[in-house]
């Protein structure tokens, strides 16, 4: 089976399971009783896990080229390795988000050792367990589906389909990011992507409007007017003057 087709399907599985671990963790840390749709788009992927898997499997695949005699010391190292990598792909990711978008899609900044809010010790140690658990757990079991992949290529064309609808999906959140980007620049500050889903949601309940789980932008006001309803709310925009 070609590296594309085994990376698409990582893709796939990465991105739809780190969904279902974002919607269980962000509903335990918030103090809001109803479910949130996290992440960037609208539908029950998260890209950043599914980029995250991709690594994670090529690196697991590369622990055999390792010349460490020790199979403890070659674990340590290999899983070292993911944590450092998963790091740095949620910092590049959050970096250009904010300083790009000029949207917040996580924030760390009440977590100890935070850099810039983007990531934090706590975070990289949980990535740790996670290198961990996918390199002695999930790695075989992921070797045993892209066999079964190979041998059952039909089942590739519902990965195209998630593909086609993941990329109208991006489409039509890049055009509500851009409005948020908008707003930001106009404004000088720091829009939170969740903080205004949230407001949305609650916007729709005052007025007894029914929420849309898997649309969480959507609503009969106008985007930039619930912006000026959040702006004192906003996180303001330090800019150096030369």
């Amino acid at each position: 089976m070609s590296m594309f087709l085994t990376l698409a399907y990582l893709f796939f599985i990465g991105s739809v399971a780190g969904w279902v671990l974002e919607l269980i963790y962000r509903n335990m840390r918030s103090n809001h009783q109803k479910w949130i749709n996290p992440g960037f788009c609208t539908g029950p992927y998260v890209p950043l896990y599914g980029f995250g898997l991709c690594i994670l499997y090529l690196l697991a695949s590369i622990e055999c080229f390792f010349k460490i005699k020790n199979p403890i010391i070659s674990k340590v190292v290999i899983i070292l390795i993911m944590s450092i990598c998963m790091t740095l792909l949620e910092y590049i990711a959050g970096v250009f988000c904010l300083k790009f978008l000029k949207v917040r899609l996580w924030d760390y900044s009440n977590e100890w050792g935070n850099i810039q809010g983007i990531i934090c010790p706590n975070f990289s140690l949980a990535w740790s367990v996670i290198a961990f658990i996918y390199d002695v757990v999930i790695h075989p079991r992921i070797l045993y589906a892209l066999q079964w992949l190979s041998e059952n290529l039909a089942f590739s064309f519902f990965i195209g389909m998630f593909f086609g609808i993941f990329l109208i999906d991006v489409a039509n959140s890049a055009q509500i990011v851009a409005k948020l980007k908008k707003y930001a620049d106009e404004n000088e500050v720091i829009v939170r992507y969740e903080n205004i889903k949230y407001h949305i949601r609650d916007v729709h309940i005052r007025a007894s409007k029914k929420y849309r789980f898997f649309f969480p932008f959507h609503s009969e006001r106008a985007l930039s007017d619930l912006l000026m309803e959040m702006h004192d709310t906003l996180e303001k925009q330090r800019k150096r003057r030369k």
